[in-house]
């Protein structure tokens, strides 16, 4: 959430930033909340002291031989006004609290206004892929390559699914193995999350509430859980309701998961395969900083994911989002996009976040300061590095030969067994 300082510092220029997601949110009812709840905090207190005071004063009464009994009602009758404010006072609260995690991140103020139309590439690597003879597009490369079993897939799962086989399994985890290799020696500390996760780490993340329904909800669970969405979920809330020291920022995360996500959108006829689907395999890259090094993270963050796909020689660009096209949890976004010949069009296989304090504030996580000792929200950013699930059929599409083969990217074939071409099946 952001800090409710600003709005009621500048309400109306907090508007002008939502007005540039394409959000026009009225604070008109929440500050007359936010007015109530200080008048309440100020009467309520005021009774508590005068309670304080009377209820101090009783026993010497009492000592001097006096009637306290009038006094001792009147007391009483205070304390149930005060029980009344107080339970005002925390529905109030409620409501605050309820409005602001409602509202999105403020984006930050170098991005363009506006949604997708906006969005600006700033980088482009290597050149489109260009063929002598009629290519095929990954679905059907899949198959003849005898990498992917779509038919069986979707009987065991439904649409949207699908069974890696063979050298196709072996090539996804050979995907898998190149991302984790290279975060390690970037000295990112390799996690394993849970996959069924807590009310409280939707809602740490910024997915929850207002996105409760995109996630599969386990209704027979104890509690309140869903499959997560992506490792960033799992990984934001380490540190809820923590207090770090400064020394210890940055912390440097990568996580390995399945991913799980309910509504796969509606799908146009060239989004075949695995261009979108229920569950898919991610590495997320993830670090707590301080607001000084945030910067330098997010940086450093976006050339990890780019690096990766240089290293696959896979052509792509790198696109600077607009402000109404970040998440409602980001304050500036980098997608990297790479290029699938099939489709001639650019596809996300990377976000890069920054999500500032935001998510820190809804997870109360905090650091102390060596130099005044107070405490500080951290910042939070992820960058996927990288999800699998296009990056398969852009190598696929972008490596494959006249003679129906796929060359393998030098970098995976230590993975492969020393495989360097996979060849149609007979």
């Amino acid at each position: 959430m952001i800090d409710i300082n600003l709005i009621r510092q500048d309400h109306e220029a907090i508007r002008q930033r939502y007005l540039r997601r394409g959000k026009d949110i009225d604070f008109t009812a929440f500050l007359q909340l936010d007015e109530q709840r200080k008048a309440i905090i100020q009467s309520v207190e005021q009774m508590k002291a005068q309670r304080n005071k009377v209820s101090a004063q009783i026993p010497q009464l009492k000592k001097a031989g006096q009637d306290v009994s009038a006094t001792i009602a009147e007391m009483k009758a205070l304390g149930d006004k005060i029980a009344q404010e107080d339970a005002r006072l925390a529905e109030i609260n409620d409501q605050i609290r309820d409005f602001l995690l409602r509202l999105p991140n403020l984006p930050d103020e170098d991005l363009l206004a506006g949604g997708k139309e906006n969005n600006k590439p700033i980088k482009l690597f290597g050149t489109k892929p260009t063929f002598d003879f009629i290519p095929k597009d990954h679905v059907e490369l899949a198959k003849s390559l005898g990498l992917i079993d779509y038919e069986r897939g979707a009987k065991l799962a439904g649409n949207g699914s699908w069974i890696y086989t063979g050298l196709g399994a072996r090539l996804e985890w050979a995907l898998l193995n190149y991302f984790i290799d290279s975060h390690i020696a970037k000295g990112y500390e390799f996690m394993l999350p849970p996959y069924m996760l807590t009310y409280e780490c939707g809602l740490t993340a910024g997915q929850f509430p207002k996105f409760e329904e995109d996630v599969y909800q386990l209704a027979n669970a104890e509690g309140k859980k869903f499959l997560l969405p992506t490792a960033e979920t799992a990984l934001v809330n380490l540190y809820r309701d923590e207090v770090l020291a400064e020394s210890q920022l940055p912390r440097k995360f990568f996580g390995y998961s399945a991913c799980f996500r309910r509504e796969a959108g509606s799908y146009r006829s060239e989004e075949r395969g695995m261009i979108r689907g229920h569950q898919f395999n991610k590495v997320e890259l993830f670090q707590y900083t301080t607001p000084e090094q945030s910067d330098a993270a997010f940086e450093e963050m976006v050339n990890m994911a780019c690096g990766l796909v240089e290293g696959l020689g896979l052509h792509y660009q790198l696109s600077k989002l607009a402000a109404g096209d970040c998440s409602d949890s980001m304050a500036r976004t980098y997608d990297i996009e790479i290029y699938i010949p099939s489709m001639n069009i650019y596809k996300e296989v990377s976000s890069a976040s920054n999500a500032r304090d935001y998510q820190a504030r809804r997870g109360n996580m905090r650091y102390r300061s060596e130099a005044d000792k107070k405490l500080y929200f951290m910042h939070t950013l992820n960058a996927s590095g990288l999800a699998t699930s296009r990056v398969f059929p852009a190598l696929l599409e972008q490596n494959q030969n006249a003679d129906g083969s796929v060359t393998i990217p030098e970098v995976l074939r230590k993975y492969m067994g020393g495989l360097d071409k996979l060849v149609p099946i007979k």
